[in-house]
């Protein structure tokens, strides 16, 4: 037998004793991981849900959107965010995000990224950190902290929940709360709590895209906030109708 022949015979050798897991950098199974350790998904996915799309019905009718887009891998992801409301023709609550998102937990996504405050008052944009994410009994949340180059801190806190009434009708309580630093008179905002935005909202998936809904939503401003809005001819809650879509792709 060749040199050769004995080293082509030992190269053989070698990658048959190698598991192939091993052969393709994946570790071998353990305990806690019995099927290997996982391996990151590098595909380009995407991903847009308008959650909100919607007429309120009460003192002032408004139309009002709240909806996200994303696209990335398994682990890195960029995501826009807006929402907002028109009433009697004003723009108002406009809110837009642009942040990147990584997972720091199985059910936890961090995001960091920049928020722009558009609507009819004077602009302002913040810099963004927060974490979103399934909390026990799968209710989403998100806490999201901001900063401005004017030294302004604020806070947003959301959670919902799809209470599963048949596999096509869903109850859904949501609620948001808006936190600030200091007062903002140009756009209306007071310190410390400033608003609180809650619904109700019972949809029928005509399939999982897309769902008609109705509910009911109130919201209420506090503080500083609540004072400004009276001044305005404003009322400082409201109880409201709403009808509207939720749609996805």
């Amino acid at each position: 037998m060749t040199a050769r022949s004995t080293v082509t015979l030992l190269v053989l050798f070698v990658a048959a004793s190698t598991p192939v897991a091993a052969q393709m950098g994946v570790s071998a199974p353990t305990a806690a991981a019995p099927f290997g350790s996982p391996v990151d998904d590098e595909h380009i996915f995407y991903h847009g849900l308008l959650d909100q799309f919607e007429g309120r019905l009460g003192r002032d009718n408004s139309l009002r959107w709240e909806g996200e887009a994303w696209a990335g891998t398994d682990t890195n992801r960029l995501w826009l965010k807006s929402e907002g409301e028109v009433t009697r023709g004003t723009l108002e609550d406009g809110q837009q995000q642009l942040l990147y998102s990584r997972p720091i937990s199985t059910y936890f996504d961090v995001q960091v990224g920049t928020r722009y405050d558009l609507d009819a008052r004077p602009g302002r944009g913040w810099a963004a950190v927060g974490i979103e994410g399934l909390a026990p009994l799968f209710f989403h949340v998100s806490a999201t902290g901001y900063i401005s180059s004017a030294g302004h801190y604020a806070a947003k806190l959301e959670a919902s929940y799809d209470q599963l009434l048949t596999q096509r009708l869903i109850l859904q309580p949501q609620i948001e709360m808006n936190f600030y630093s200091k007062d903002n008179p140009a756009r209306d905002i007071g310190s410390g709590l400033s608003d609180i935005d809650a619904g109700l909202r019972l949809r029928y998936e005509i399939s999982r895209k897309f769902a008609p809904y109705i509910g009911v939503t109130y919201t209420s401003k506090f503080g500083r906030t609540a004072s400004f809005a009276r001044n305005a001819g404003e009322p400082s809650n409201d109880f409201r109708f709403t009808s509207g879509v939720r749609v996805w792709f």
